[in-house]
């Protein structure tokens, strides 16, 4: 309490206006520093494992690794962060749409630490979602220890999430906009000038601690502009590619849910993964330097460490090495996170796009028909993975230009990324981040009205002291309960806890007072039949829908057996619906 009222004092001191700038820069500072300890923890464990294993023969520890690795990662996160910590973007989607941009303060470091378990073991994830659920956390946490508004914690949120994919690719104008595109939504413009800071300090971060190299430098080949129409063919194919990978990754993981013992489950993955990479080590933790491979003309280096390394002169078999390791990607994700394991999507997206890429150019080279760069279509590949799977575009157009060094490429960049999103949306409406939310009903949408109704919680409206009427319930009895109510309507409610109907006082007021009706009128013969009920998981979208098709101003509520659970009030949502569109867009 000191330290909070002493660090507002301070901060208010230099000014509300620069109190954004200045927490920008703190939340770029921590998320740019997590950024690069779980990079180099994950690298130092990998290297640790692996780094002395012979080039030209495969290993059984490939077997044994991801599995032991999973295993550490669930029981770090049963018995001591006792809460779910997978599908970190996700996560970060629900935290802004359902819990008021909250997130556990132990989510600034726990994601660290489990991912570089999984990941430096060999689990076949991706450390961006970890490092992007940390950044969040760390710019909600700062947030909540000031005492800041759902918009301003929201903000500093997005600033973490900009810092964490910044420092993580040294790639800042990327981390503004997958904020933009992927996380947030109605910012004003004066928004992105704490983002930006945020971004360039993460990415200064990691520029100091670790060179300013970037992740593919030196690979571009010079643009063709008769390259275009395979460009064209490739984004189509990183389109379904796309596909693919959603589907298979939602429908195998559901799979492997449904193994309930935590135990079993385990064991499941860890065999079936273990088995995987023993065959095809590629598919061994985040594949990046095999992407660096392939993308530097020293593809035959795929198969080092693996069964099949006498083979690698084999122009056929090497194509189909590609195609194996491309669709059992998936596989071994899906059995990663399925498992018990800690890593997102981000990473095996870039590693399928590129896969994908390089794939069709050398497809297209071995049959003769036009010469193609294979490391630009391994880039632009990446680029189309990312734009068909987490349909965002933008950042996938300027990640790569960015983590390649420069904007040679763009304009493939843009062909590819276009096509492949225009290709999955025929497809599939919604990334593979926001799928699981949308079928729930817990996805912010770019609409002011529907934001801000998601951001509404039914529970919130539920009313209770309503006094309840038995259908044969003498005429005398109700009027007992008018004296005992400050309401105008009587639920009337059965021998099983459901509603039959609804009493007004307007409809019995002539009646009151007449005593001849007190025996002879039951409630029944007053009671009108509800418009509508509303469920009481039922979606704020919903529930105001019902109330403009039924006219209502007060609506009953039904548990999921379908009893009578309270009343909501239609004057009350949409008065806290005015407070809540104010506080959030203001005078936007």
């Amino acid at each position: 309490m000191i330290l909070r009222n002493f660090a507002n004092n301070k901060l208010r001191l230099l000014g509300t206006d620069n109190i954004p700038y200045i927490l920008a820069v703190i939340v770029g500072v921590c998320s740019g520093l997590a950024a690069v300890m779980l990079k180099s923890s994950i690298h130092l464990v990998k290297d640790m494992l692996t780094g002395w294993f012979s080039l030209s023969e495969g290993s059984l520890l490939y077997f044994a690794y991801p599995g032991i690795g999973v295993l550490i990662t669930i029981l770090f996160v049963r018995y001591f962060v006792k809460d779910n910590i997978n599908h970190g973007i996700t996560q970060v989607l629900y935290a802004i749409s359902r819990n008021n941009s909250r997130i556990k303060s132990h989510n600034m470091y726990t994601s660290m630490i489990a991912g570089t378990f999984t990941i430096g073991f060999g689990g076949s994830v991706g450390a961006e979602a970890p490092i992007v659920m940390t950044g969040s956390a760390i710019g909600s946490a700062i947030g909540r220890f000031f005492r800041l508004n759902y918009r301003q914690i929201t903000l500093l949120l997005g600033c973490g999430a900009a810092g964490a994919v910044s420092g993580i690719f040294k790639a800042p104008l990327s981390g503004i906009i997958f904020t933009l595109e992927i996380l947030m939504l109605n910012l004003s413009l004066s928004s992105i000038i704490p983002l930006t800071i945020s971004s360039v300090t993460a990415c200064g971060v990691s520029y100091f601690l670790i060179g300013s190299d970037v992740e593919f430098g030196n690979t571009l080949q010079k643009f063709a502009m008769n390259n275009i129409p395979y460009y064209v063919f490739l984004g189509i194919f990183c389109g379904f590619v796309s596909l693919y990978f959603t589907r298979a990754t939602m429908f195998l993981e559901k799979k492997i849910n449904r193994i309930h013992n935590p135990f079993y489950r385990w064991t499941t993955g860890a065999v079936s993964l273990g088995l995987l990479i023993y065959f095809l080590p590629p598919l061994y933790g985040e594949g990046y330097s095999m992407l660096t491979s392939v993308m530097t003309g020293n593809a035959s280096q795929i198969f080092e460490k693996s069964l099949f390394y006498d083979l690698q002169d084999s122009a056929w078999f090497f194509i189909l090495y590609i195609l194996l390791i491309l669709v059992f990607k998936v596989v071994a994700v899906s059995l990663t996170n399925g498992s018990g394991g800690v890593g997102g999507t981000f990473g095996p997206t870039l590693f399928m796009g590129g896969l994908a890429g390089f794939f069709v150019a050398r497809l297209i080279n071995l049959s003769g028909i036009h010469p193609v760069p294979e490391s630009n279509f391994a880039l632009a590949g990446m680029a189309g993975a990312m734009s068909g799977v987490m349909q965002a575009p933008l950042t996938a157009i300027f990640l790569i230009a960015e983590i390649t060094g420069g904007y040679t490429l763009l304009m493939p960049l843009m062909i590819v990324s276009v096509v492949s999103f225009i290709t999955i949306r025929g497809f599939e409406t919604y990334s593979i981040y926001t799928k699981r939310l949308a079928e729930k009903g817990d996805l912010l949408t770019y609409n002011k009205d529907k934001a801000t109704l998601t951001l509404l919680k039914l529970e919130n409206f539920i009313e209770n002291d309503f006094v309840k009427v038995a259908p044969d319930d003498s005429f005398g009895k109700l009027l007992k309960a008018v004296s005992l109510s400050k309401r105008n309507i009587f639920p009337v409610i059965d021998s099983n806890n459901k509603i039959a109907g609804v009493v007004f006082l307007d409809d019995i007021r002539h009646l009151m007072f007449d005593s001849k009706h007190y025996s002879t009128i039951t409630v029944k013969d007053k009671m009108k039949p509800v418009p509508d009920t509303i469920e009481i998981n039922e979606s704020m979208e919903s529930v105001t829908g019902k109330f403009d098709k039924t006219g209502a101003w007060n609506l009953p509520i039904v548990n999921e057996k379908g009893e009578y659970a309270g009343f909501v009030s239609k004057s009350k949502i949409f008065s806290a619906y005015r407070e809540l569109l104010k506080e959030l867009f203001g005078d936007e």
